[in-house]
C-alpha cells in the first residue's frame, strides 16, 4: 500500500473529520490542525488516526506540510523594500 497523507485519506474514504474524530475519540479542531498541517500527531495520535481510517501507522505521512516561514509572511506580510 502507498504512503498517503491525511489528507488524501480523507479524500479517498469521503469520510468527514466528524466521522474520524468519533472513531479515534479525537477533537475535531486537533484533527482539522493536523490535516493542514499546523500539528504533529503525538504516537497515540497517530495510531488512533490510522486505526480510524483503517490502515497502519506506517501507510500515513505525518510530516509538517507548511512551511513555518510562510506562515509568518501571510500572518504578518513582507516589510516594504524588502
Amino acid at each position: 500500500m502507498p504512503i498517503r497523507t491525511i489528507d488524501l485519506l480523507f479524500e479517498e474514504t469521503g469520510l468527514s473529520i466528524e466521522e474520524i474524530a468519533e472513531r479515534s475519540k479525537l477533537e475535531c479542531e486537533r484533527i482539522e490542525a493536523i490535516v493542514v498541517g499546523r500539528w504533529t500527531p503525538s504516537p497515540d495520535e497517530r495510531q488512533r488516526l490510522a486505526a480510524a481510517f483503517g490502515v497502519t501507522i506506517e501507510d500515513i505521512s505525518w510530516g509538517h506540510s507548511m512551511a513555518p516561514r510562510v506562515i509568518r509572511y501571510h500572518r504578518f506580510g513582507l516589510r516594504d523594500g524588502f
